[in-house]
């Protein structure tokens, strides 16, 4: 299926419907709130503002095409882990916060479910679970631990699967056991965040697409968002901007982008798709650092993402291709599934995601609530940014609520340190996790 409008699709989920862009900002534009970046968050806080208050003016600007950014790449898993690990989460912020962490994200997967079902989302949403699963004893272990950790922080509705009953559901001689959580979706997330296009400019919310902001000022009245084609000036800006957040003033240090890599095999026919038993169609993660995920999609096509990922200095933000990664990810679909040896790849491509010092998502105001900003989604964010879009509005609206309550609201962010140092830092921990990986594999 061919797209419409002159953009070059950046994952296969971009090739799954048709879609023309909508038209660029042209002329200055007056507005009570203007959303900077058209992914999950940006379109999510939209949506809540005028379902918030319907007679809010609210204009979105996004430097490409909706869901251009992560929101349009990722592997399509709405689910319930906060950061890295919950493990990670409670060492940094508490055993409470770690539940609390948990707690949102079960709030957010269940908000995501809600929202495609009662404005029908055409998104290919299915909702089969997750298994999180160990491929060596140490990964059991590690399983185990977060478990264990779950568990005793009061969280339900985990459970622990045998060898047996693990390959009783998704069929690899490599697996020991499993995570099992029936709380998950798997999508299709252009789709989805096309979809949200249709239904905010349906609200009223004036959508400029290939509109990059250029400048972002504080004026004596709000905020003024400079692009290429004019202005928006409003009282107050989001800026939804994840993984391209170190490109704006004031938030440069909170966050580094890093490059996910997917690839794609061509539909799956019966002999090749059923001795891998996968009946259910849950999503699958492994417990590496480095995680794979994988998953089917709405035409059994095989979906491996994840094993490395790619690390970018300063202002570049070109490095969707890792052809050593699409190459260890399809030899590591044969190791886990032997009937997969030989099938043709057809699509593979990467995204960046936004990553925070200490692997935790934040949200926060700046310049006296003129501003509210969320970055540090991780790598999980399809459920995490729609649950932060409701947090955004209320914070726009300067509502108390229990979302904005939530601990990593104005939290404290450790900095990134500036380049080279930045670029240095980061390549030490991803050899470090490289290292542990190679060992616990």
């Amino acid at each position: 299926m061919e797209n419409q409008g002159g953009f070059e699709p950046k994952s296969f989920w971009m090739t799954t419907r048709d879609y023309a862009p909508g038209p660029a900002l042209a002329g200055d534009l007056d507005v009570d709130v203007v959303v900077v970046g058209g992914g999950f968050t940006g379109l999510s806080t939209a949506y809540h503002l005028k379902q918030m208050r319907p007679g809010l003016s609210v204009a979105l600007v996004e430097g490409e095409i909706i869901g251009f950014g992560a929101s349009g790449r990722n592997g399509g898993f709405s689910m319930t882990l906060f950061g890295l690990t919950m493990g990670i989460t409670a060492l940094r912020f508490g055993r409470a916060r770690a539940r609390e962490a948990h707690l949102y994200m079960e709030r957010a997967v269940d908000l995501l479910a809600d929202l495609v079902s009662r404005l029908s989302l055409d998104c290919d949403y299915e909702h089969p679970g997750f298994l999180r699963v160990a491929t060596s004893p140490r990964y059991e272990k590690r399983i185990l631990h977060e478990m264990k950790l779950a568990h005793s922080l009061g969280i339900t509705g985990i459970k622990w699967l045998d060898r047996d009953q693990t390959r009783a559901q998704v069929n690899s001689d490599k697996y020991l056991g499993a995570w099992w959580e029936p709380r998950c979706g798997i999508l299709n997330p252009a789709k989805l965040a096309w979809a949200w296009r249709d239904v905010i400019q349906g609200q009223g919310v004036s959508v400029f697409e290939n509109s990059p902001a250029t400048a972002i000022q504080l004026t004596p009245g709000g905020v003024r968002v400079t692009t290429p084609g004019g202005t928006v000036s409003a009282k107050k800006a989001v800026l939804a901007t994840n993984a391209w957040s170190h490109l704006v003033p004031g938030l440069a240090r909170k966050q580094t982008p890093a490059w996910t890599h997917i690839v794609l095999t061509e539909p799956l026919d019966e002999a090749r798709l059923g001795p891998l038993g996968w009946k259910n169609r849950q999503g699958v993660e492994d417990a590496r650092n480095l995680v794979h995920y994988y998953r089917l999609t709405a035409d059994n096509r095989l979906l491996m993402g994840g094993r490395d990922v790619t690390l970018s200095y300063g202002r570049n933000m070109d490095r969707d291709r890792n052809e050593a990664v699409f190459q260890g990810l399809a030899a590591d679909v044969s190791d886990l599934f032997p009937s997969l040896r030989g099938v043709r790849y057809t699509h593979q491509w990467g995204g960046p995601v936004s990553v925070t010092l200490d692997m935790a998502p934040a949200m926060g105001t700046a310049a006296g609530g003129r501003i509210v900003y969320s970055l540090g989604c991780m790598g999980h964010g399809v459920s995490l940014t729609h649950l932060n879009g409701a947090v955004a509005a209320d914070l726009v609206e300067e509502r108390k609520t229990d979302l904005t309550d939530v601990f990593f609201v104005n939290r404290k962010i450790l900095p990134w340190p500036p380049e080279p140092v930045r670029a240095l830092a980061s390549a030490a921990v991803l050899a470090a996790m490289r290292l542990e990986d190679r060992f616990t594999d």
